[in-house]
């Protein structure tokens, strides 16, 4: 769309940020098969299950209370009307983030979001470039992300960018069950 703009916002307009809905709804998600009891792998299929709902919330608020923000990066996209209407986060060398590893070579795409009417148009495709660009300016060995095995469409969105699937852990989230948490990795 040649009417978005793009632009890297600051800690100022997180309460905007926020407003974008985060959220995905599916009827499918990826189920973890054990292959001789996860010796031989762990297979991917995906199955119809039924409609799921999940909401992330306002999430900024949280951030400020647990981390220092200094090192993030947030990107967002604009339509004519100006109003923000997708947004991404870039987290790196921040004390207390676990995901980090304790590494200061790695960086995380903590969070992507595109309002529902503006899916499907290469906008969370171009806010992961910027993303992904700010992260090798500034030296990072990799790129991180985390999604959910029940968010098929973040699966396969990052599989298409060439991450790599890397750990699944089904037990992450004690208050949802039946999601597993998969993390990729992306040299850069």
């Amino acid at each position: 769309m040649n009417n978005i703009k793009y632009d890297e916002i600051g800690i100022d307009r997180l309460e905007e940020y926020d407003k974008i809905p985060f959220y995905y709804d599916t009827d499918k998600k990826y189920e973890l098969k054990r292959i001789d009891n996860g010796l031989g792998g762990i297979l991917l299929e995906l199955v119809d299950v039924p409609p799921y709902h999940k909401d992330f919330g306002e999430r900024s608020k949280r951030w400020k209370e647990l981390f220092d923000l200094f090192n993030w990066k947030f990107f967002a996209a604009f339509n004519e009307r100006e109003e923000m209407i997708a947004g991404c986060t870039l987290v790196s060398r921040t004390p207390n983030c676990n995901m980090l590893e304790g590494r200061d070579d790695l960086a995380i795409l903590w969070d992507i979001r595109v309002a529902k009417e503006y899916r499907h148009m290469g906008i969370g495709q171009k806010l992961f470039d910027m993303a992904k660009e700010q992260a090798q300016k500034n030296g990072f060995k990799q790129l991180k992300v985390e999604c959910q095995n029940t968010n098929p469409a973040a699966v396969n969105f990052y599989h298409k960018q060439g991450m790599k699937l890397c750990a699944i852990n089904e037990y992450a989230y004690p208050d949802s069950p039946n999601e597993a948490q998969l993390l990729w990795y992306m040299d850069l």
